[in-house]
């Protein structure tokens, strides 16, 4: 990893990189939900077979529920037990998160209510590449299941045993083997064997999040989920844990961002020798190796307020504060996720804290969170107005009508008193 000091320049060089348009990306992704648009089946089918070297002919566009059925015997009791622990915190913070119906008066005569309705049809996307992240479907189905979901369509070019054991569980039963922009346009269009979803949830690589923004006009999407990146803010800690920490993140692909930010040079050093000796204890096809060469940096901040602006300014996804009290959280106001403590390993959060961990990438962390049950349902407004209500409020809106030249409006009063 390299060690660069946090001047006004890097800080603008590395912030224009990561704000620049993947145009190659949409190129690609509009070209596949074009061919899939209009050739519905085939196009799934050619797509898989270029990409991800599966034949649908052979396998099936749709995972059996036979094999669903039998998947949890094919894994370890306690794969089971670990599965099921970090359902039941998901779950817990799911309901926590509902939006509720509620209703008031705000004046006499005039009554104010919500009510709370689950998007009917969800699409879960779950990225089946190197690693088929079972974790990315339990992280979707649950607080799609706690919001009353009628229907779940899960996408995974590469379910395996694991996957299948967790549907299985979650009660799931329609799992399909596609991915990648070709997955994403078919939930969005639907083809004759794929039915078309309310709204798509799930991360996914370049070509995966560029394909949700360009169907977000058909098709409702999550939040653009794309590339991981972490930052962890420390001037002080165990180098051997904060390495640990940008490690886990940055194999996650070959374009994740994992940056120390730290007002220590002594730490930056011992953090950038324990990342170089840990690495060499995993895989050489490992995708760390390559995400830390070309993303990875240690920033040396010239104060700890500077590194806190630079952290508000980035959006990290995932921020980890292992030194900071939770009164450190007043200077943070744009992040996905925040880790507090030397404890709070990164990968408990990926897993079973039961926080979600599909959470906004690229600088979207400064205009929303990650997502939570809210995302699944819709909160539809009831207003019930008596006469008495009307009676409060005609003239008034009258004059407001009149002031916007909309006379239609105005009369649509007037014809009531």
């Amino acid at each position: 990893m390299r060690i660069l000091k946090l001047t006004g320049a890097v800080e603008r060089t590395l912030l224009a990189a990561r704000s620049r348009r993947d145009v190659q990306a949409e190129k690609v992704a509009a070209k596949i939900i074009t061919d899939v648009r209009r050739r519905g089946d085939a196009a799934l089918f050619s797509w898989a077979k270029k990409l991800d070297d599966i034949n649908l002919t052979r396998h099936g566009m749709w995972v059996s529920q036979r094999e669903i059925e039998e998947a949890p015997k094919s894994v370890s009791a306690d794969f089971l037990r670990a599965v099921k622990h970090a359902i039941a915190n998901v779950r817990k913070v799911a309901e926590k998160q509902l939006p509720r119906n509620w209703s008031m008066e705000v004046e006499p005569g005039v009554s104010i209510g919500q009510m709370v309705r689950p998007i009917e049809t969800i699409g879960c996307y779950i990225p089946g590449g190197k690693s088929t992240l079972l974790s990315t479907l339990i992280m979707t189905a649950v607080p799609a299941q706690v919001a009353g979901a009628k229907r779940i369509v899960v996408a995974c070019s590469k379910p395996n045993n694991e996957l299948l054991a967790v549907a299985g569980i979650l009660g799931l039963s329609e799992v399909a083997r596609i991915g990648g922009a070709q997955a994403v346009a078919a939930l969005a269009y639907g083809t004759k064997s794929i039915p078309r979803v309310d709204k798509i949830f799930g991360p996914g690589n370049r070509f995966v999040t560029a394909a949700k923004q360009l169907v977000s006009r058909d098709c409702g999407i999550d939040l653009p989920a794309g590339p991981t990146e972490a930052i962890v803010l420390a001037s002080r800690g165990n180098p051997a844990w904060i390495a640990a920490d940008l490690l886990a993140q940055a194999e996650h692909a070959p374009d994740a961002a994992s940056i120390l930010l730290t007002t220590s040079a002594r730490l930056a050093r011992e953090v950038q020798r324990e990342v170089a000796e840990q690495l060499e204890k995993l895989p050489k096809a490992n995708p760390a190796s390559i995400s830390l060469k070309t993303c990875g940096l240690i920033l040396l901040a010239a104060s700890a307020d500077a590194a806190f602006t630079y952290v508000n300014r980035f959006a990290p996804e995932h921020l980890s504060l292992p030194q900071a009290k939770a009164a450190a959280l007043d200077k943070i106001s744009a992040a996905g996720t925040v880790f507090i403590g030397p404890w709070a390993a990164q990968p408990l959060g990926d897993y079973a804290s039961g926080s979600n961990h599909v959470l906004p990438t690229g600088g979207w962390a400064s205009r929303r969170g990650g997502l939570s049950a809210a995302d699944f349902v819709k909160c539809i407004t009831v207003q019930t107005i008596g006469r008495k209500g009307f009676t409060r409020l005609a003239s008034d809106v009258r004059i407001l009508a009149q002031a916007e030249n909309l006379l239609a409006h105005e009369n649509a009063v007037a014809v009531r008193e």
